[in-house]
């Protein structure tokens, strides 16, 4: 039988992490609550959770810190969770390496399908891919992304990235010297319903060139005043 997916609840507020727990318990999912950063960090290692659900305003070590500590060592999809009112760098978070974000008060529904939408988006294949998933998998010299498993190879190396990131780089990859506008790539990657800016798009590009340097044959090129493209040479 296959397990239930974790979700680590990190949240001050006891009545709003028992919440949260009790409307993702009844989608059959395993959870568990923690409302500090220092917990959240032993958490994570102990429990090795599928999901965060991450609240901002922690006391001790915020969640910022939590976020860029866990990105550090573990590519394990973030969603953070911010008060209306609380100042929110949405794009901090997102440079951090978060997911996705949620503002409270919250509706259930939303928040359950924005994790079942996570999860599904960063859940690895678990058997050897058919014929027409091969084609989900683009390679250039020195560079294999592989959308059906989730993962990227450059110069034979693993590189960890959350899924935003590695959805963003296939689909430039897959559609080579095409210009794609922020605004087309915000659309396809992150949705119409996305109410985040085409600043996003720029943190997740710096992300992707922090760690795909450029190749002499490829690289992610900026198209000044439009967009990004993949480059081939």
């Amino acid at each position: 039988m296959i397990g239930k997916q974790k979700i680590l609840i990190v949240d001050d507020d006891e009545n709003i992490a028992e919440l949260i727990s009790l409307y993702l318990t009844k989608e059959c999912f395993d959870t568990k609550i923690v409302y500090n950063g220092e917990d959240a960090l032993a958490s994570f290692d102990s429990y090795q959770p599928n999901l965060i659900l991450l609240d901002l305003m922690l006391p001790g070590i915020d969640g910022y810190q939590v976020c860029r500590e866990i990105r550090a060592r573990a590519s394990t999809p973030i969603i953070m969770l911010s008060a209306k009112g609380e100042v929110f760098d949405k794009v901090l978070g997102l440079e951090l390496g978060a997911d996705d974000y949620i503002m409270k008060p919250f509706d259930s529904k939303e928040m359950v399908a924005r994790v079942r939408a996570v999860l599904r988006r960063y859940q690895p294949a678990k058997a050897e891919p058919s014929e027409k998933d091969k084609t989900k998998c683009v390679e250039y010299d020195g560079l294999v992304i592989n959308l059906t498993n989730y993962s990227v190879l450059c110069d034979g190396q693993h590189v960890e990235m959350p899924p935003k990131e590695l959805e963003l780089l296939y689909c430039l990859a897959s559609s080579p010297n095409q210009v794609f506008t922020r605004e087309q790539l915000l659309d396809r990657i992150w949705g119409y319903e996305y109410v985040g800016d085409t600043r996003t798009v720029d943190v997740h590009i710096k992300r992707l060139r922090e760690k795909i340097k450029d190749h002499p044959h490829w690289s992610l090129s900026t198209v000044w005043g439009i967009g990004y493209k993949f480059e081939t040479k």
